[in-house]
Parts: C-alpha cells; sequence; structure tokens
C-alpha cells in the first residue's frame, strides 16, 4: 500500500515523549500544514527530560493596564483563584520542574508562597524594565545544573501539561522550542497610511505563545549578544535567534489565551466551565 503522507503524533508520556510517524492517504486535522514528512517509513524515537532537570521563570510583573483593572491582570481571579496561580500549580507539580522563580513585585509574593500544591522548589526575582530585562533577573537565579530553561507568561493559565511536556521534549532536542499555533485569520501587511501593501501566507505564520524552552548555554549567549548590541526582543526564543540558532515550533492549544483584556476573563472563564 502506498503512503501519501506520514502524520506526526505527539504522544505525551511521564517524563518522556514519542513521535510516531503513521502512514496516511489523506490529509488529517491531527497535523498542521507544513507539518507532514515525506517519507512512509515508520519512526520511533524517545527523548528523556530527567526528572528536576528544568527552572521554570514565571513571568508575573506586569502591570496588565489593557484590562482596567486596580491590580496586576495575572492576580484577578479566575473562578475563584488568581489567574497566575493556574499555571504555577501545573509547572511546579511536574517532576521535570526543580524550581520556579517567579518573577514579581515583592508585594504579590505572598500568593505563591501561601500555594498549597507546590513540590518544587520556589524562588523570586525583580521585575525589569522590559520582558528581555525581567527573563534576565530571573535567569540569574537558575540552578547551575539545570538543562532547560522553561519561561511562562503567568497570564496564560490555561496551559494544557501535555503540550509543556511537548515543548519541553522539542527544547532538549533542538536547543530552543516554543509553543505555537497555525494562523487561522487572514493577515495583511498595511502601510503607515493603512493601505494593504501584500496578503501574507498563512501557510507559514504562527501566532507564539509560551512556555518558550531554551538551553541555559544557549540563553546565556543570546543575553551577551542582546546586551552587547543594544537590541530588544518582544519574545524569549527572538533572542536566541540573533544567534541565528534554530528555534523549534511545537504545536500547542488553542485554548492557551493570554488574559489582557476583561473579554479574554470571560473566555477563559467559559473555557474551565466547559
Amino acid at each position: 500500500m502506498m503512503a501519501t503522507g506520514l502524520l506526526r503524533f505527539h504522544v505525551p508520556l511521564p517524563c518522556c515523549s514519542h513521535y510516531v510517524n503513521l502512514p496516511s492517504n489523506s490529509s488529517s486535522s491531527f497535523s498542521s500544514p507544513g507539518r507532514m514528512s515525506s517519507s512512509a517509513l515508520l519512526v520511533v524515537s524517545t527523548v528523556v527530560v530527567k526528572e528536576k532537570s528544568v527552572s521554570v521563570i514565571l513571568l508575573a510583573g506586569g502591570k496588565g493596564k489593557r484590562m482596567g483593572a486596580d491590580i496586576p491582570k495575572q492576580y484577578l481571579p479566575l473562578l475563584g483563584q488568581p489567574i497566575a496561580l493556574y499555571s504555577f500549580n501545573i509547572l511546579s507539580c511536574m517532576s521535570e520542574v526543580k524550581e520556579v522563580i517567579v518573577v514579581c513585585d515583592p508585594s504579590y509574593r505572598e500568593v505563591f508562597e501561601d500555594a498549597v500544591e507546590s513540590h518544587a522548589e520556589l524562588k523570586f526575582a525583580l521585575p525589569g524594565k522590559e520582558r528581555q530585562d525581567s527573563v534576565f533577573n530571573g535567569f540569574q537565579e537558575i540552578d547551575r545544573s539545570a538543562q532547560l530553561v522553561c519561561i511562562h507568561d503567568s497570564a496564560r493559565p490555561l496551559v494544557l501539561f501535555e503540550d509543556i511536556r511537548k515543548v519541553l521534549v522539542d527544547g532538549l532536542l533542538n536547543g530552543a522550542a516554543v509553543l505555537g499555533v497555525p494562523v487561522k485569520a487572514t493577515i495583511k501587511e498595511a502601510n503607515s497610511e493603512s493601505f494593504v501593501v501584500k496578503t501574507l501566507d498563512r501557510k507559514t505564520l504562527w501566532e507564539i505563545q509560551t512556555p518558550q524552552v531554551i538551553k541555559p548555554d544557549l540563553l546565556r549567549d543570546g543575553f551577551e549578544l542582546v546586551y552587547r548590541e543594544g537590541l530588544e526582543v518582544t519574545d524569549d526564543v527572538s533572542i536566541v535567534e540573533h544567534l541565528k540558532h534554530p528555534v523549534y515550533i511545537t504545536e500547542g492549544s488553542y485554548t492557551n489565551l493570554k488574559v489582557t483584556t476583561p473579554d479574554d476573563l470571560l473566555l477563559a472563564e467559559r473555557i474551565l466551565n466547559s
């Protein structure tokens, strides 16, 4: 039987992940455009992320001005629990995670100190002027034995356990990996006068999320370059991109939304209640 393509299934297992390519005669919703392999062979590879080998940097120092609330958005209640605690609880209970470094204003430390579900070591760092500065401050606190640095935005409370495990494995395999989802909408590039310049091919476009996973040595080299050249980056793997190192996109879930506006908060509530 001739196979016209391969489906790439990413099956999360405790402390490991298997990539299984299965022949298929038709397209499938399990695989995004551009993610199909041209080979028709069954390939199984196993990569192990060791226990207590990951240092998490949880960014929780943003102001959240667009939310229009009296407190930063990551501390607003979502079904009775601060938004930031959803991802904190998931990450700190993973066997691969040794420590969670929360980057936050000191006045909010007790939110995390009082969390009863944490099994990882808890550390704190101060927020910086820009996002990259906050990540840098958190990076200074990581354990020297860490094999991976996992950076997550605490305003993304609905990240899935299995997606975190997938991106950890891909980070270990490639040096740098980031969760993302294929763009659904039509994206147009416009000029300064709001006239369309061109329509971009959405088959090549991804909406980037967190966690973003980077090997410590790579992140250290990236920071040295960024600060030496005076560069500004808007996400964490961009630091690595400046080194010309490839970054792998791990397909995540559309429900891993960032709570930025009141509408986002309502949507997150609906997802949790569904």
